[in-house]
This record gives structure tokens, C-alpha cells and sequence, in this order.
């Protein structure tokens, strides 16, 4: 295999895996209210398929690590493709619980194992020294982009759909469905990856504790990791700052919740298409500034400043707040994918293929984290002292973030190497 065709396998794999998300992101709660779920109910839902990503982010990471990429990515396919069709035909609340628990455990599986087999595969084909930047960029571009096209073909699906044929509302996690089907069809056939040791289940139970505790120790132990895992909480922060407090917003400026709800729907649209445009332009904001973490400031910095637009024009109405937050939104999300991006880039050269998907599920922790403090925090502060207030905490935090890529430590193969390691339990 030549670094062009795994690059290609990878954009595809990643273009597949949120293309799912996307198509059912617009309608899922609409879907679920329509058959009867109060909104209490919808958000208990929601708060167990957090429960249940974040509860099993760490150990899907280490059984990444020691069973294979391939094998948990296949996995976290076919436990999308039953979540989406079982979401798209429930009518109880019962039915909906299950639907989102099967999510939840996709969304924990695929939580890294797709960039870690690019990188090991670079990795193997041109040596550790091997750029990352350029492929990781690409692939956060057509994550995004698939989350753009989803969002956009999911909300107009339902009107495409003969309310004769079936319940329009059903149709986007259907299709969401078909394509997380697709992704397995392509993840068996297209992600060859060396052979691992047979083990017995008894050797993989025992092997995938040490190797979460292993990667764990490293991320909290390594100094550059340790410094990346809490930019990626202040980035959650930020996140859940952004998507708790714009619904209200827009549909304050919009005038009424239906039309606050599409103007939702292309505002997201909007961001995505910022965040892929961000991935793309993530190499050159490097080469710019001269190196990962120095454009990871400016793109923790852009955040920071886009974040404080949006509070600092959270008392505009009509049309031109409706402008500001749109244009705060994409910029905001360009920023982040530019900080995020590097940051991953930054993260996989300071491990091995033996913790690199539990490391990566270990940051993508550290994210989750951050946004369960705003999620507890912030909705209670805005309704205290206003939207403007919230937004200009995340504001500060954001921008003080950027003081943990200043004088980044630079990872070695001597500094990896004195990193305590899991052993292996399979011979």
C-alpha cells in the first residue's frame, strides 16, 4: 500500500462515519417528540448516550489498542447501523433508550480508531518522521463536510418523503442507517491492517485494562500530553457553551421556535463548513506561524476572540444578529478545527501504536469533561446574568487555554521510551 491509497481510505472512512450523525442530526428530536416522548424523556435519553460514550470511551480505546483498529471501527459500524434503523422504527420511550445506548457504544468505538490505523499505516510506509499534518487535515475536512451535507440533506428529507410511503420524520435515520451500513461494507474491505496475535478472551480481558491504564498514565504523566488533554477540556467548554446557548438565541432572533429551529439547521451548516475549511487551512497556519504549536495559538486565539464577538453582540436583534452570530459561528469553528487538528497531530507524535487510540480516546475524554462542567454551569449562568455573560467566561477560558501551547515540550523517541509501558499478556 503506498501512503496515496491509505490516505484515500482514510477520507473515505472518515467521510462515512459522520455522514450518519449528520443525516440524523436534524430531525432526531423532532422524531422523538412527534411519537410521543416528552421533552423531559428526550433529555433523559440524550444523558444516557452521554453516559454511555463517556463511560466507554476508555476502554474501546484500549481494545483498539490490542485486538485492532479494523475489528473495532467494523464494530462501531454495525452497532450504528441497528441504533439508527431501531431509532427510525421506535415509538416508546423504552425503544428509544435502547436506540440511543446502541449509539452511544458506536460512538465510543469509533472514537479514534480510524486516525490511528492512518498514522501507524504512514507510520509504517515512510518512518515516525513522517508528516502528519497534511492527511489529518484532510480527514478532519471531510468530517466536516460530512456533517455539513448530513445536517443538509436530513432536514430537507423529511419534505421529500411521501407521508403515504412512510413517517417523513423516520426517513433520515433510516438512511443514516444505509450509510453506516455502507461504512461497514468499507471498513471490511478497504483497512487492512497486520495480523494480531490470536488471543483467547480471557488474554484480551486482561490486556485491555493494562493498556487503558497504561495510556492514562501517559496521558496525565507525558508533559506535552498533560498540557493537551486540558486544551481539549477548554475546547469543550467552549463547544457546549456554543450549541447549549445558540438555539435560544437564534430563535429569540428569529421570532419563534420553528424558525429559530431552521435557522439552526444553517447556522450548523455554516459552522461545519468553517470547521472543514479550518482542518484544510491547519498545515499552512503551522507553516506560517512556524510550527503545531504556535498555530495552535492562533487558532486558540481566533476561538477566544470569536467567542467574545458573539457575547459582545449578544444584545443586537433582527437581521444583524442573526448576520454576527452566523459569521461568529463559522469563524469560531475554523479556529477550533485549526487548534483541534494540530493538537491531534501533536498528540500521535507523542505515542506509539501500542497506547495511540487510547491516548486519543483519553483527549477526546478530556473534551467530553470540559463540556459536562459548561453543560452544569453555564445554562444557570445565562439565565442569571445573560447569554452575553456565559459566553464571555467560555471567552476567557478559551483564550487562556493558549498559554498551554506556549513553550510546548517537544515528545522524543528517549521521552516515549521512559513512559511505563502495558505488558503484553498474549504470549
Amino acid at each position: 500500500m503506498t501512503a496515496r491509497s491509505a490516505l484515500r481510505r482514510y477520507l473515505l472512512v472518515s467521510f462515512l462515519t459522520w455522514l450518519p450523525l449528520g443525516l440524523m442530526m436534524a430531525s432526531m428530536v423532532l422524531l422523538m417528540t412527534e411519537r410521543g416522548l416528552s421533552v423531559a424523556q428526550v433529555g433523559l435519553a440524550m444523558t444516557v448516550f452521554g453516559i454511555v460514550t463517556v463511560g466507554l470511551e476508555l476502554p474501546t480505546g484500549g481494545l483498539a489498542d490490542v485486538v485492532g483498529r479494523r475489528v473495532v471501527l467494523a464494530a462501531a459500524a454495525a452497532f450504528l447501523v441497528a441504533g439508527l434503523a431501531l431509532m427510525s422504527m421506535s415509538t416508546t420511550f423504552w425503544m428509544f433508550l435502547a436506540s440511543v445506548v446502541l449509539k452511544g457504544v458506536a460512538r465510543a468505538l469509533s472514537s479514534g480508531p480510524a486516525t490511528s490505523w492512518y498514522v501507524d499505516t504512514l507510520h509504517e510506509i515512510e518512518g515516525r518522521d513522517a508528516d502528519l499534518k497534511p492527511g489529518l487535515a484532510r480527514g478532519g475536512a471531510m468530517e466536516s463536510a460530512a456533517l455539513c451535507l448530513g445536517v443538509l440533506a436530513g432536514g430537507c428529507l423529511p419534505l421529500l418523503v411521501p407521508s403515504w410511503l412512510m413517517f417523513p420524520l423516520a426517513a433520515p435515520s433510516l438512511a443514516g442507517a444505509v450509510a453506516a451500513a455502507v461504512l461497514l461494507v468499507v471498513v471490511l474491505l478497504a483497512l487492512p491492517e497486520p495480523a494480531h496475535a490470536r488471543r483467547s478472551l480471557s488474554g484480551v480481558l486482561r490486556e485491555v485494562p493494562v493498556t487503558v491504564v497504561a495510556g492514562v498514565r501517559l496521558a496525565t504523566g507525558a508533559p506535552v500530553l498533560r498540557r493537551l488533554m486540558l486544551a481539549a477540556a477548554s475546547s469543550g467548554v467552549v463547544l457546549v457553551s456554543i450549541e447549549l446557548l445558540t438555539p435560544g438565541r437564534l430563535a429569540q432572533l428569529a421570532g419563534a421556535a420553528e424558525a429559530g429551529g431552521m435557522a439552526y439547521a444553517v447556522v450548523a451548516a455554516l459552522g461545519f463548513a468553517g470547521s472543514a475549511a479550518g482542518s484544510a487551512l491547519a498545515p499552512r497556519a503551522a507553516r506560517l506561524a512556524g510550527g503545531s504549536a504556535r498555530g495552535a495559538i492562533a487558532g486558540t486565539v481566533l476561538t477566544a476572540l470569536s467567542v467574545g464577538a458573539l457575547a459582545a453582540t449578544a444584545g443586537l436583534g433582527g437581521a444583524s444578529g442573526l448576520m454576527t452570530a452566523a459569521l461568529g459561528y463559522v469563524v469560531l469553528f475554523a479556529g477550533l478545527a485549526v487548534t483541534s487538528l494540530l493538537s491531534l497531530e501533536m498528540t500521535h507524535n507523542a505515542v506509539t501504536a501500542a497506547e495511540r487510540t487510547t491516548v486519543t480516546s483519553t483527549s477526546s475524554l478530556s473534551l467530553q469533561s470540559g463540556g459536562i462542567v459548561a453543560n452544569l454551569t453555564f445554562g444557570a449562568l445565562a439565565a442569571q446574568a445573560g447569554v452575553a455573560a456565559a459566553w464571555a467566561v467560555a471567552a476567557a477560558v478559551m483564550l487562556a487555554s493558549a498559554l498551554l501551547f506556549v513553550r510546548m515540550p517537544v515528545a522524543t523517541d528517549s521521552s516515549r521510551a521512559r513512559v511505563p509501558r502495558a505488558r503484553s499478556h498474549s504470549g
